[in-house]
C-alpha cells in the first residue's frame, strides 16, 4: 500500500528543525511521493531546493496564495512561466479565491488568479487551486479557462454539497485533507466523498495544519506531518465503504494522471 500527499507545506517554519526526520517518517509511513506547496514566489528556490534532493519523491507547485495576491505585479506571470519549466514543478498554484480571510483584496485576487490561469493554459499544468467562501466566484472565472486547461484539483475542500456538485461538473479534481477527521466541522463531508468519482478523489495532509481529530496518541507538538495522511485515509475509505487497499490504489492513481508523476 501507498500514498501520494498532493498538498504538504514543506516550507513552513514548523519543519525548520527537523525537515529530515519528518520525510523519513513519511517514507515509512507509506508515502511514496509528495507535492509541495508554494504559496509565494520567494519561496521558489527553497522548493527546488528540496526537490532536487529527493527528484522522484518530491515535486512542488508554482503560484501565489490568495493571502498573498496583493503582492501580484506585471513581471509575475513572466516569474511563474519561466518557473513551470523547471522539471520538478507539477501544477501552478497555490492560486484561488479568500473571500473567508480577505487578506488581499478580492479584485486583487481574482487578478491574480486569471494571470496563474492563463499560465496554466499556456504551459498546460494542472492548477492547484485553494478556495474559502467564494465558490460561486471561482466557478465563474474557471468556466472561462476550463476547457484549454489540462486539468485542476480543488485542495482542501471544506465546502457544502452543491459546491462539490459544481466543481464536479467541471470535471476538476477534489483533494481531501484532515479536516474530514475534525467532528466539530467535519462530518458534512463524510456522505460527501461518497459521490467523487475515484479517479477524481486526491488526499492530502496540507501539513503542518489540520492535524487529524481522530489520530491517537497525537503528537504533543499537535503539528500535522504527511506520515498521518494515512488517518484521513482511514476516514475517507469507511465514509466510502470501501477497503484501504482500494483508496490507495486510485488515489494514487489519479494523483499520478493528474500532475505527471512518475
Amino acid at each position: 500500500m501507498e500514498w501520494i500527499d498532493i498538498g504538504v507545506n514543506l516550507t513552513d517554519k514548523a519543519f525548520a528543525q527537523d525537515r529530515e526526520a519528518v520525510l523519513e517518517r513519511a517514507w515509512q509511513a507509506d508515502v511514496s511521493q509528495m507535492l509541495l506547496t508554494m504559496t509565494s514566489l520567494e519561496q521558489a528556490d527553497s522548493l527546488l531546493a528540496l526537490c532536487a534532493e529527493q527528484p522522484q519523491r518530491l515535486f512542488t507547485t508554482a503560484g501565489v496564495h490568495p493571502h498573498e495576491a496583493r503582492h501580484w505585479t506585471t513581471d509575475s506571470s513572466r516569474q511563474l512561466a519561466a518557473l513551470c519549466a523547471e522539471p520538478a514543478v507539477r501544477a501552478v498554484g497555490e492560486c484561488g479565491l479568500d473571500f473567508n480571510r480577505d487578506f488581499s483584496p478580492r479584485p486583487a485576487q481574482i487578478r491574480a488568479l486569471e494571470e496563474q490561469l492563463a499560465v496554466a493554459v499556456d504551459t498546460q499544468l494542472p492548477v492547484f487551486l485553494h478556495e474559502r467562501d467564494a465558490s460561486d466566484t471561482l466557478l465563474a472565472v474557471l468556466r472561462d479557462y476550463r476547457d484549454q486547461l489540462s486539468g485542476a484539483v480543488v485542495h482542501c475542500f471544506t465546502a457544502e454539497r452543491d459546491a462539490l456538485y459544481a466543481y464536479l461538473d467541471l470535471d476538476l479534481h477534489i483533494g481531501i485533507t484532515g479536516w474530514i477527521c475534525d467532528e466539530r466541522r467535519g462530518t458534512h463531508l463524510h456522505p460527501l466523498v461518497r459521490d467523487i468519482p475515484a479517479n477524481r478523489l486526491l488526499l492530502e495532509t496540507d501539513a503542518p495544519w489540520l492535524l487529524p481529530r481522530t489520530l491517537s496518541p497525537k503528537p504533543k507538538n499537535r503539528r500535522n506531518e504527511p506520515a498521518f495522511i494515512a488517518e484521513v485515509a482511514s476516514m475517507v475509505a469507511l465514509c466510502r465503504n470501501e477497503s484501504l487497499q482500494t483508496l490507495s490504489d486510485n488515489s494514487c492513481r489519479a494523483a499520478r494522471a493528474l500532475f505527471a508523476l512518475p
